[in-house]
């Protein structure tokens, strides 16, 4: 099992804030002859609907001197367990939780931007200090 990233918590807590429960940390897949460990498993119940919404968080935090290799490496860590979760868990949807100040550097310029709209990458922004989810991008 890999380390956590440095902001792990921080997004756990975010996503308590916004009303999740974490259900595993971390989530463990099993497909395709491989053992994956996906940050955080999720869900929100929604009562009134007497249904629940599961999600699986991959945390970055974009810290290395490189981010354009972080972003090239947690790309590829999103589309295999994307690929994963929709064999074993179709149910649940992938996102990438990266910190705000990398989101509005550099998920914004024009490269970062298509891939992420090319391969439906859903991401969640969040403020580390704060330990608050900004937005929701879907």
């Amino acid at each position: 099992m890999a380390a956590k990233d440095l902001f792990h918590d921080a997004v756990k807590r975010a996503l308590e804030k916004d009303g999740w429960t974490i259900t595993d940390d971390p989530l463990f897949l099993r497909f395709g002859g491989l053992e994956m460990y996906i940050d955080l498993g999720a869900e929100r119940i929604f009562a009134a609907e007497r249904n629940n919404e599961k999600i699986a968080v991959e945390v970055k935090s974009f810290v290395a001197p490189s981010t354009a290799t972080e972003f090239s490496t947690a790309l590829g860590q999103f589309l295999k367990y994307q690929l994963a979760l929709e064999a074993v868990e179709a149910d649940r949807r992938l996102y990438l939780a990266v910190p705000m100040d990398t989101y509005r550097d550099f998920f914004t310029l024009e490269l970062p931007r298509l891939l992420v709209e090319r391969y439906c990458v859903h991401l969640i922004v969040y403020d580390p200090e704060e330990e608050v989810i900004t937005q929701w991008q879907t």
